[in-house]
């Protein structure tokens, strides 16, 4: 498959951005910060002068516990073997040349999900079925489905235009979009996602495997993939920008809204990994003043470590700070970094809770 033509994006109302062609060409790495940061400084400035979208809402999921050392990489002091993180359904409408559009962010399908390698390993590790049945409910419970949160904000499946995830960890497309000739729940979605995200899902090698569903875009119809090469903007207030590293194809979620500009990806898994030096994670301000990091990495495969950190400070630039508060950036990690009861110790210093801005269009 190719990725999608001028023309193609064109009749989607869909144009790529050029804001950040070449800023990685650079052999030196802080050439390339330099220059992906005064880009995503122009891109703020370029969104934030337009329109806001109509509607923007977070919904809570589920929670997964998930290895401190991958979430908070060499940083976190807390003898505490797992964090827990929040996985988080994003609600998006907006205007675009061909009309009033609504996005799925990171619509994560729970059942179908289980089968990722590492977290099925886990779940087993508890032991016999009736065993592990508990310990999941426990460890994992969840707070909605996809399908209910989209009946919430009085939307029907036949209302999604597009879905989207920052990169293919976990997923398992198949319900959502069909296969093998079977219908999918949204009958006209199509999934927008970076050409290489796409490829590498395709042909993983071991050190992903371990992270990406088997069989989780395998016989879903040509016709209902976007492929982009670059960063695209959607719609008013609305862009997808490649924020390659966690992933080589990993892109984020940016969405002019009321409450500011919110970028959304899985770089980072919460507040502190944009504003460590702020952080009272143990371990984390101490980490970034003996080190100079500016960001704390999710590093669980490292497809690309150096583009990981620039791509992180290019969100954090493009986001620019938090109105709730301002020592910490407006990023809302499309999997959240949150307390939990059941594994004490762990807490991010500032959390994002739910949040909606706009109201909701039936099309």
């Amino acid at each position: 498959m190719t990725a999608a033509s001028l023309s193609e994006l064109e009749a989607l109302g869909i144009r790529y951005l050029d804001h950040f062609d070449r800023t990685r060409d650079s052999s030196h790495p802080s050439t390339r910060l330099h220059a992906v940061k005064a880009a995503a400084l122009k891109l703020r400035e370029e969104i934030l002068a337009g329109k806001p979208a109509r509607y923007y809402q977070t919904v809570d999921l589920i929670r997964v516990p998930y290895p401190t050392k991958y979430g908070l990489l060499n940083a976190c002091t807390v003898p505490m073997p797992f964090m827990h993180i929040l996985n988080r359904l994003f609600i998006v409408q907006f205007d675009s040349p061909t009309g009033l559009k609504t996005l799925l962010f990171s619509p994560s399908d729970i059942d179908g999900n289980r089968e990722t390698p590492y977290f099925k390993r886990l779940s087993e590790s508890f032991g016999p079925q009736w065993l592990r049945s508990r310990a999941d409910a426990l460890m994992a419970p969840i707070y909605n489905r996809v399908e209910d949160a989209l009946a919430k904000a009085g939307l029907t499946p036949a209302d999604v235009d597009y879905i989207s995830y920052d990169h293919l960890h976990t997923q398992d497309l198949r319900r959502w979009l069909g296969c093998n000739g079977r219908s999918g729940i949204f009958p006209r979605a199509k999934l927008l996602v970076m050409k290489q995200e796409w490829d590498s899902t395709l042909t993983l090698l071991p050190p992903q495997k371990d992270w990406y569903c088997p069989d989780g875009i395998i016989g879903i119809d040509p016709a209902k993939v976007v492929l982009l090469n670059r960063s695209v903007q959607l719609g008013d207030g609305v862009a997808l920008v490649a924020t390659p590293g966690h992933t080589e194809g990993n892109h984020s979620l940016v969405v002019n809204t009321q409450g500011g500009l919110l970028v959304s990806s899985e770089n980072g898994v919460c507040a502190d990994s944009f504003s460590p030096l702020n952080s009272e994670i143990p371990g984390v301000r101490d980490y970034a003043k003996a080190t100079g990091m500016e960001v704390i990495l999710n590093g669980n495969t490292l497809e690309r470590g150096l583009d990981q950190y620039i791509s992180m400070v290019m969100e954090k630039t493009i986001a620019g700070p938090c109105q709730q508060n301002p020592d910490f950036y407006n990023f809302v990690p499309s999997s959240e970094m949150t307390a939990y009861w059941a594994l004490p110790g762990l807490k991010p210093t500032f959390g994002f809770g739910p949040l909606q801005f706009g109201s909701v269009t039936r099309a």
